[in-house]
This record gives C-alpha cells, sequence and structure tokens, in this order.
C-alpha cells in the first residue's frame, strides 16, 4: 500500500539539496517555486512516514494486548489513528489543480441590477477582504471603478498567502470555488417602496502567473494611455496615467487606472494579463485532456450562477453543491471557511472517484 510514495521520498531529499544551495536563492523567482513544491511534497512525505510509524506502533501493541488485554484499547486508537492517516495520505496523493500552489488575482465586476448590483460587488470585495485577513493573506486592490453611490462597477484585487502554505490552502487553490455569478436578493437603498429586487455580480478567480509562467513579448503589446476617471470628481486625474495594455495574438485587453504613473498602471496590466494568458493557456490543456483527466479539473463555469444571497431570510445558498445556512451576515463579514470546505469536499470526493476509475481501467 502506497508503495508509489517512494518516489516523493526520494524528491523530498532532492529539494532539500537544492534548497540548502545558496546559488538558487540568488533567483527569488525559482526559489518560491522550489519553495512550493517543497512544502506540496513534505506534507505527503511527512504523513507517509507518519502512517509508517502507527503501523510499527500497532504491530507492538498488538503483541502487548496478546499477553496483556489492557493493551487492546491502545492497539484500537493506534489502529484508528492509522487510518486517518491513510485517508490523509489518499487525499494528498490525488490529483490537483496545477495552479493550486499559486496566489490569486480576483476580478469582482457589478452584472445586471445597476447601481444595486454596484453595491453588491462591493459588498463582495469586502467579503473576500475579510476572508483573506482571516487567513494571514495579504490582500491587494490592483484596479478599481468606483460608482456614484460607492459601490463598484469593477475591481481587481490581488491576494496572496505569507510564507509556503500546505497543499490545498493556497489562495487560488480556496478562492477559485469563487469563480462564477453571485445573485443576490433585498432590498435596495434606491428602492422607496421597500420592494426585494435580484441583481448579480460575476467573480472570476485566476492563478497569478509569475513572469516566468508566461512570457510576453513587447511587441505583441499595444499601449494606449488615457486620463482615469471617478464618481463625481473623485480620483480623476490630470494627467493621461490610465493604461489601457491590449495582446495582440490573443485579443486580451487590460485596463488599469488607479496608480499614479503611467509605468504603475502599466505593470499592473501586465500583471493581469499575464495571468489571463496563464489561465487561457490552461483552459486549451484541460480542452485536451482525456475524459477522466478532464473530470479531476476543477472548471469554472463563469456564466454559472453559483451562489444566493438572501437578506431578508439571513440566508446564503451554494447552488452547485446543495450548501445551506443562516449565517449570511457572518459570511459576508469573511467567515467563508464552511461555504468553501463545503465545495472543497465535494471536489475532492469527484477526484478520488475519477481515480478510482483511472485505476480499474
Amino acid at each position: 500500500m502506497f508503495e508509489g510514495v517512494e518516489w516523493w521520498v526520494d524528491e523530498h531529499a532532492a529539494l532539500e539539496g537544492r534548497l540548502a544551495d545558496p546559488a538558487l536563492h540568488g533567483d527569488p523567482d525559482a526559489a518560491k517555486r522550489v519553495g512550493q513544491r517543497y512544502a506540496a511534497v513534505s506534507a505527503v512525505v511527512r504523513t507517509y512516514r507518519e502512517w509508517q510509524q502507527a503501523g510499527e506502533d500497532l504491530e507492538a501493541a498488538r503483541e502487548l494486548a496478546d499477553e496483556d488485554p489492557t493493551f487492546a484499547p491502545e492497539a484500537q486508537a493506534i489502529d484508528a489513528r492509522r487510518e486517518e492517516l491513510a485517508e490523509r495520505l489518499q487525499r494528498l496523493l490525488v490529483p490537483r489543480d496545477p495552479a493550486d500552489d499559486k496566489d490569486a488575482i480576483l476580478e469582482i465586476k457589478a452584472g445586471e441590477g445597476g447601481e444595486e448590483s454596484a453595491l453588491f460587488a462591493g459588498d463582495l470585495v469586502r467579503m473576500y477582504l475579510r476572508y483573506s485577513e482571516r487567513r494571514g493573506w495579504r490582500a491587494e486592490m490592483i484596479d478599481a471603478t468606483e460608482s456614484d453611490l460607492g459601490g463598484y462597477k469593477s475591481v481587481t484585487v490581488a491576494v496572496k498567502a505569507t510564507g509556503a502554505p500546505e497543499p490545498g490552502e493556497a489562495p487560488h487553490a480556496l478562492l477559485k470555488y469563487e469563480g462564477g455569478v453571485h445573485r443576490v436578493q433585498r432590498v435596495p437603498v434606491t428602492e422607496s417602496q421597500g420592494r426585494i429586487h435580484t441583481s448579480a455580480a460575476g467573480v472570476l478567480v485566476l492563478p497569478e502567473a509569475d513572469p516566468v509562467d508566461v512570457a510576453i513579448n513587447e511587441t505583441d503589446l499595444r499601449v494606449d494611455v488615457f486620463r482615469s476617471s471617478g464618481p463625481g470628481g473623485q480620483s480623476v486625474n490630470t494627467t493621461d496615467s490610465a493604461v489601457r495594455v491590449t495582446h495582440l495574438p490573443s485579443g486580451i485587453v487590460v485596463s488599469c487606472q488607479n496608480q499614479k504613473s503611467q509605468l504603475q498602471n502599466k505593470e499592473q496590466a501586465l500583471r493581469i494579463l499575464r495571468s489571463r494568458l496563464l489561465a487561457a493557456a490552461q483552459d486549451a490543456a484541460d480542452a485536451q485532456a482525456s475524459d477522466v483527466r478532464r473530470s479531476q479539473i476543477r472548471t469554472v463555469d463563469r456564466s454559472e450562477r453559483i451562489r444566493t444571497y438572501n437578506y431578508p431570510e439571513n440566508r446564503i445558498s451554494d447552488h452547485r453543491v446543495g450548501y445551506k445556512s443562516y449565517d449570511l451576515d457572518a459570511v459576508l463579514d469573511g467567515a467563508l471557511e464552511d461555504v468553501i470546505a463545503a465545495c472543497v469536499e465535494t471536489d475532492l470526493a469527484d477526484r478520488l472517484a475519477a481515480a478510482e476509475t483511472e485505476r480499474g481501467r
């Protein structure tokens, strides 16, 4: 059982050797990638060694129990612990999304519903900022276009982990389940008759690409500059500092206007562009994958209505996994853990089933 883990043990030793080499740390990007891989492999190897040790302890405890029945409860406890470790190891060995160890970029856009939708987009932004704070992540507002009533027409937020997170604990691994259409049901501030309205906002979650992940040729870019704008005269620059970058081969267009200079806005736009190109490349690779492999890849339908936030009932419902709870206030204050955990568990069950199908072939 778990014979293939020995390969992970060998990789773990090799990665330790690389991390001990001072030359590696002269390249921060390379050191980051090796550190992320080391964290993932370490989790597997650590659990495997604990499982092995539990097996040895179980054998010893059973021998003692044969001689003295009072040791039987200890043997049972060790056996239960070993089963837990085996289940955890099996989870760690399930094929994962290759972007799961990356940071994330969230794009939140107001949808149907006018100002009410923009206000709801602002509520979602605050929810993600508070959730990031709860997890100890760093959240950075890259770009934003405000609405007249203080909401957001569109917002781009970068979320970064601190240190090397455990497998499945990086920002993209958890926030990717937020991609899709979020629907809200409530009485808008603009409603004078007290009627409940339904509006929506869209969330797009991208893995943040490192420069080495995506090579961008300057000759493939068209860069236009313009004057940034905002509601009521706020955030309006007197110089043409806003930047629009068009990637000619793909047709992807990214605009940034929140920074103080053209150079800063261009750097932020390229940051978003790299992530969109990486996501597009992954989508293309997924489309060519086998049926079993494709079933192991969690794809987000960006047009899918994934969740409803019902204010009158203080209820939140995730339509993909059937999750429902009546703690909407807490969720909007960043308590997303249970909602995301329900998505993770459903996804993991699908992956385990797909892995079993693959082994049965």
